[in-house]
């Protein structure tokens, strides 16, 4: 089910939870941390603008790469990587498990 700003393409989600784990319906969570980190995405970006937020989901740091269409989020890809970590780290400071 999509939240009321975001879309996505359902078989980029399906490719995306077989690659790296995570469902798009999930990453959406990513955008209600309040201290997520929003970044464009200069490798990705060509015609359109990409992005990537960085947000608390679970007990881990999650990294959604999204752009802006006619007024909603379109997730394109998510998962928990190490990079996108180390970047809401810098900005944040250490994540400590609890």
């Amino acid at each position: 089910m999509r939240g009321a700003h975001f879309e996505w393409d359902d078989r980029k989600d399906a490719g995306n939870q077989a690659k790296h784990g995570v469902a798009f319906a999930l990453a959406q969570r990513a955008f209600i941390d309040p201290d997520r980190v929003i970044a464009e995405d200069l490798e990705h970006s060509g015609t359109e603008m990409r992005w990537f937020c960085f947000g608390r989901v679970g007990s881990g740091i999650m990294t959604v790469r999204f752009t802006y269409r006619v007024g909603r989020i379109r997730i394109i890809g998510a998962g928990y990587w190490r990079k996108g970590r180390q970047i809401y780290e810098r900005a944040n400071g250490p994540i400590h498990q609890g």
